[in-house]
């Protein structure tokens, strides 16, 4: 009996063990693992994307010096912000903005560049967001 009981403790373990690891480890340490559609912009540009109703998509950045930022969330009705990941690749940094779209609408999202180039065009990573 006694064997028994530390053969399901020992298994529990395990199981424990795996189930919290998936919890706590999620896509090589972020927040998600699935990014969904990537759509990759730059500073000075302007990008279209085009999305259904229920999809994920990430607006993705390479990392300068200082990083990238959320200027402002776009309006939760066209598309909800999830989180902000960060990836090596390649030996650049690139910053993944997740979101999901939800319904049928436009909204803007401008990532920054830097914390004092909110007004330089040079500064700013622009995506218009269109859910259909």
């Amino acid at each position: 009996m006694v064997h028994r009981t530390r053969a399901v403790a020992a298994v529990l373990a395990v199981l424990l063990t795996g189930l919290l690891t998936g919890v706590a480890g999620c896509g090589a340490g972020g927040a998600v693992y699935d990014f969904g559609t990537v759509v990759h912009g730059a500073a000075g540009r302007t990008v279209e994307v085009g999305l259904t109703p229920g999809r994920r998509f990430s607006l993705a950045v390479t990392a300068g010096a200082e990083g990238w930022r959320l200027a402002a969330l776009p309006d939760a009705k066209v598309a909800s912000f999830i989180s902000e990941e960060h990836r090596a690749e390649g030996g650049h940094e690139t910053r993944y903005f997740v979101f999901n779209a939800k319904y049928p609408g436009t909204a803007t999202v401008t990532l920054l560049a830097c914390a004092d180039c909110a007004d330089k065009e040079q500064g700013r990573a622009t995506f218009r967001i269109t859910v259909t």
